[in-house]
């Protein structure tokens, strides 16, 4: 990806930090449910990525690797204890959703957001984050066949729940 100069290393960071940063700071707000401590994951991630970008070899896209590194520095910030006394905000406070992904309301969002980790962290990553199968499962480091049956799991769960508000909506 560079060719051990330091300033080669910056100019990568910076095309990867414009052409990323956005879709990363939203699947990070998602993943915390906090706009700050999304900024500072991914603040962190772009270090992580800028430390190791010699070590990329390229078997998986830019986004995933990027991703990959973002689940898991969201992972380790919510594992820590600070945050599991703090209390969480309202989904509707997060930051600006992608134009192609439209809700009439913050219901479907909300109940996404209610789903057990295992089943969140995937319907995020592939739905909201526009990650294709594979690369859902390489960044949260499961089988694809893992993937689609968490996201089979999910999307029955979120069917039960949202059975009356869809049918409300038409």
């Amino acid at each position: 990806m560079q060719n051990g100069n330091p300033l080669d290393g910056r100019s990568e960071l910076d095309r990867l930090m414009e052409q990323y940063g956005s879709s990363l700071l939203r699947l990070c707000a998602l993943y915390l449910k906090d706009a700050d401590l999304a900024q500072d994951a991914v603040q962190e991630t772009f270090l992580k990525a800028y430390r190791h970008l010699n070590d990329f070899r390229g078997e998986s896209s830019e986004k995933t690797w990027l991703t990959t590194i973002a689940v898991n520095t969201s992972r380790d910030m919510l594992r820590t204890a600070w945050f599991r006394h703090r209390s969480r905000i309202d989904v509707d406070s997060l930051p600006e959703r992608p134009a192609d992904f439209e809700f009439p309301d913050s219901t479907v969002l909300t109940e996404v957001m209610r789903l057990p980790a295992k089943y969140r962290e995937v319907v995020l990553l592939r739905y909201y984050g526009g990650l294709k199968l594979r690369e859902t499962a390489s960044a949260l480091r499961l089988s694809p066949g893992k993937v689609r049956s968490r996201l089979n799991r999910a999307n029955a769960i979120l069917r039960d729940r949202l059975k009356e508000w869809y049918y409300d909506e038409q």
